[in-house]
């Protein structure tokens, strides 16, 4: 029989793929090692100890360095080199304060999981990283306690934030592998909410791409039922209060959105049923997964063939994983930048598009339950063509 490898050998002993015509060879004894890739040198192996770094915080994180691997006789030994310390990188992945504080920012890098059929990130994308920079702001402040994104007030009195509008405007998708910088801040929204703002941009040319602008109240997590600002809590967020508008008054949707009905609606797509992943930790489905629902009901031409530039939500109601959902589209408008006659007809809110372009598509939509037609969701988008875009 052939000379066999060590190593061959090691990994059947340990499979058990020894069999009885083989002949009686004692295997080495294994050893075991594991090296992590890094995507900032693709050229070579990289050891990093510690945990993730993408958007994840983490309590240790050694030296950058690069491992040389070689064999000597049965043991495998490795090398490493002291590299460039990289701690400015590590500490913008991980999040920090700026502009005194009032700012908290964040860095991503979008991965192959986050980017549909064109390799761009997807709205769902947009709105996750939005809302994990969010919470991470929560707890970086300090202010966490032993609820999703509550403060310690919070806590002691059973409340959660729930989010009743959001409203975002998207220049520029990111393409796979593309890092971005998220910036988020908070400030007050009349007496009992809270408003919520972000900035993304693209790390390597400080673009910004994305802006989003949102509305929270306070709910009893017990009862469910909406609640006023304890004076407990206004006091512990009042000193992160940062009165910045990530979208110009003018120029954000707060224009009403129709509710569409079975007569009204183009499109209707029954069925649609919320699995146990799409509920969070405050027992709901996850605001961030309506968007999947909404789109269901658009056509899938427009999905393929435009890119949606500005999404309204406002949220009516919770839904819970026992509800079946139905999805409602109707176009509201179809607009070129020529058509002078129709612009003069549109709504007020039409005209904040996020690149300063008129929308060539336009959608209302409605997300309710199927059983009672109740409404949990309505939405307005705005699309341009991926030619123009």
């Amino acid at each position: 029989m052939a000379a066999t490898n060590d190593v061959t050998l090691c990994y059947a002993a340990k499979a058990g793929w020894f069999n009885a015509s083989w002949p009686s060879i004692k295997p080495k004894r294994c050893r075991s090692f594991s090296v992590i890739a890094s995507a900032s040198n693709q050229g070579s192996l990289e050891m990093i100890s510690g945990k993730k770094v993408n958007g994840i915080r983490h309590v240790h994180e050694a030296p950058n360095v690069r491992t040389k691997i070689n064999s000597h006789d049965d043991e495998l030994v490795v090398k490493q080199s002291q590299q460039p310390d990289n701690s400015p990188l590590r500490a913008c992945l991980l999040g920090r304060f700026v502009e005194d504080r009032f700012v908290y920012r964040q860095t991503f890098s979008i991965r192959s999981y986050e980017i549909g059929p064109d390799k761009t990130a997807t709205m769902e994308t947009l709105m996750n990283l939005l809302q994990e920079t969010a919470l991470n702001h929560v707890t970086s402040s300090g202010l966490a306690g032993n609820g999703f994104g509550a403060t310690r007030e919070m806590s002691l009195r059973k409340l959660i934030w729930v989010v009743t509008r959001i409203h975002i405007q998207v220049q520029r998708y990111s393409s796979w592998g593309d890092v971005v910088e998220i910036d988020t801040w908070v400030d007050a929204s009349g007496k009992n909410a809270m408003r919520r703002d972000w900035i993304i941009r693209d790390y390597r040319t400080q673009d910004i791409i994305t802006r989003a602008t949102s509305t929270w109240v306070i709910m009893n997590r017990e009862t469910r039922r909406l609640s006023k600002i304890p004076e407990q809590v206004r006091q512990e967020v009042l000193p992160f209060y940062l009165n910045t508008f990530a979208i110009d008054k003018e120029k954000t949707d707060v224009g009403k959105i129709d509710k569409l009905t079975d007569q009204t609606a183009g499109r209707i797509r029954s069925g649609l049923a919320p699995r146990w992943s799409d509920m969070d930790a405050n027992q709901h489905v996850n605001n961030v997964k309506y968007i999947g629902w909404i789109l269901e009901s658009v056509p899938i031409h427009v999905l393929e063939d435009y890119n949606m530039t500005s999404m309204t939500l406002e949220y009516r109601r919770e839904c819970r994983q026992s509800n079946l959902l139905e999805s409602l589209t109707s176009t509201t408008a179809s607009v070129t930048e020529d058509s002078n006659n129709n612009n003069k007809n549109k709504n007020s809110h039409n005209h904040n598009s996020s690149n300063n372009r008129k929308a060539d598509l336009e959608y209302t939509h409605l997300l309710r339950m199927q059983a009672d037609k109740a409404e949990i969701i309505r939405a307005r988008s705005e699309w341009q063509s991926k030619d123009e875009h």
